[in-house]
């Protein structure tokens, strides 16, 4: 998993896969917040537009110690 944010856009992009990988689809979550898929279904990544206003100033993401990369 990576996470990017650009503060000039506000703009979060959470990628589950390879950045170079295609997105087949597309599908929008909430109003600012969108899911990107693969052709076979599998969750590539979500972005998260207007970030600060979606999620507050701060970001705090936690993983299980058992999650697999």
């Amino acid at each position: 998993m990576k996470i990017e944010y650009d503060p000039s856009r506000d703009l979060l992009y959470v990628y589950f896969a390879e950045p170079t990988k295609k997105v087949a689809q597309t599908k929008t979550i909430m109003p600012g917040v969108h899911a990107d898929f693969d052709k076979s279904g599998k969750i590539m990544g979500i972005e998260v537009i207007d970030a600060s206003e979606i999620i507050g100033d701060e970001v705090d993401v936690k993983l299980p110690a058992h999650a697999k990369s």
